[in-house]
């Protein structure tokens, strides 16, 4: 609305001077005071800030509960199934295989991740550990079974772990003491070192490791 004062002259009283002073007209003519324009333009604003204003919402709950053993065993299954089929990629006469003399062959590399499974498993959920002979010679069959086997142990572990007991102390590896959620943080580091190390025998070998196989098309 386009509001302009009226200036009304002439033999008016004081009372009509005074109205007509007050009085701003819009384009049909009316006559509307500022005190009035004034209110309704306030209610109006209020009414079109109330509307504007988005309505209050409750943000979703992003809590997780049990992040620290929850995370580790979100990797099991991923961890097992590569580490499984490296084991499996390298051939039978290549277990004996070193990178240089004084390191280690693959046949040891695989038996130190099962025996790092059940060892750090054992720990952390308070099981007793497989009764397992760990020999690197063994053949490739019987070295693959006792990484497969230590991945269900793991498996099995795990289900009664959770992080009500993170901060409780052991003794691993003979005499270093570490929280069992230290030991949670270790075996899941463990397992990526290990692929790793896995990953650089194979392609030393010529072999793509699991991981960096071509997708297999349908």
């Amino acid at each position: 609305m386009f509001l302009q004062k009226n200036e009304q002259g002439g033999a008016e009283s004081r009372r009509d001077k005074q109205s007509t002073a007050a009085c701003w007209v819009g384009v049909a003519g009316v006559c509307f005071t500022a005190d009035f324009v004034g209110r309704e333009m306030a209610m109006k604003g209020g009414a079109f800030a109330q509307q504007a204003a988005p309505a209050a919402s409750t943000p979703p709950d992003l809590t997780i509960a049990n992040p620290v053993s929850g995370f580790v065993k979100a990797g099991v299954a991923r961890y097992e199934k590569n580490m499984v089929a490296a084991a499996e990629a390298m051939p039978a006469e290549k277990y004996g295989y070193k990178p240089m003399p004084e390191m280690n062959s693959f046949g040891h590399l695989i038996m130190h991740i099962a025996e790092s499974n059940n060892t750090l498993w054992a720990k952390i959920s308070g099981q007793t550990a497989p009764d397992v002979k760990y020999v690197d010679t063994n053949p490739k069959d019987k070295l693959v079974a006792t990484l497969k086997d230590s991945f269900a142990f793991c498996t099995s572990a795990l289900a009664k772990v959770d992080d009500s007991k993170l901060g409780e102390q052991f003794v691993l590896f003979g005499n270093r003491p570490i929280s069992r959620g230290g030991a949670l943080v270790a075996l899941g580091g463990s397992w990526t070192d290990h692929y790793a190390t896995q990953a650089i025998y194979l392609r030393l070998n010529g072999i793509l490791p699991p991981t960096a196989q071509p997708a297999k098309k349908d």
